[in-house]
């Protein structure tokens, strides 16, 4: 079973924030399986065109409050998917961040891939193939990052997301900035690297 479909069981369509999955089609050809997906329409643009957010954005309150509330019934579903695994955090932490992995107080249900091209306004929250556990606060940390070329909309992601900056929510942190540093080795997302390398700083001294 797809990790889209999965979602689809697992959270509903969150009071409408999730598109729902209308239909499903299985085929197998020489050997290959494909899958086709048919999902209601989502008629609002995204508010970005790439994951990095490259504009001051500042969505109504109503906004941001739909947002964590989906996000708050994401992390209450149960699931056994994996999206952020120990071994990779333990190893990645320390060589991009520069700190021990630390300890993961809580793993919640994350949707895991939570940036500014993955949702509009009115909220929809697109792209569910990498949900899974990961540590408490980490779709926060990963929208925080996204929007780090924008310190007024970071400023803003911090304020409607509390477990930013608190120790629950270090081992989020530390693991989205490993990711998103590892990245920047590899040549991408290069706008985002002197952000990055400041959040590491604050990262070592918590």
């Amino acid at each position: 079973m797809g990790r889209r479909l999965d979602a689809q069981h697992a959270f509903g369509d969150l009071d409408g924030h999730q598109p729902a999955l209308l239909a499903v089609h299985d085929a197998v050809d020489d050997g290959i399986a494909y899958r086709a997906e048919l999902s209601v329409r989502v008629d609002e643009p995204v508010l970005s065109d790439e994951p990095i957010l490259q504009h001051d954005l500042q969505p109504p309150d109503s906004w941001w409050n739909d947002l964590a509330g989906t996000l708050a019934k994401v992390t209450a579903v149960d699931t056994d998917r994996v999206a952020v695994r120990q071994q990779y955090m333990e190893r990645a932490i320390p060589e991009f961040v520069g700190i021990p992995a630390p300890a993961v107080s809580c793993w919640t249900t994350a949707h895991a891939d939570v940036h500014w091209a993955n949702l509009t306004a009115p909220l929809r929250l697109l792209d569910w193939e990498a949900w899974g556990r990961a540590p408490e606060g980490f779709d926060a940390a990963t929208l925080y990052a996204y929007s780090l070329h924008q310190p007024d909309t970071a400023a803003r992601v911090r304020t409607a997301f509390p477990v930013l900056g608190s120790p629950a929510g270090l081992a989020a942190e530390a693991t989205v900035c490993a990711q998103l540093l590892q990245t920047v080795a590899r040549g991408d997302n290069l706008v985002l690297e002197e952000h990055l390398r400041n959040w590491s700083g604050e990262l070592r001294h918590r």
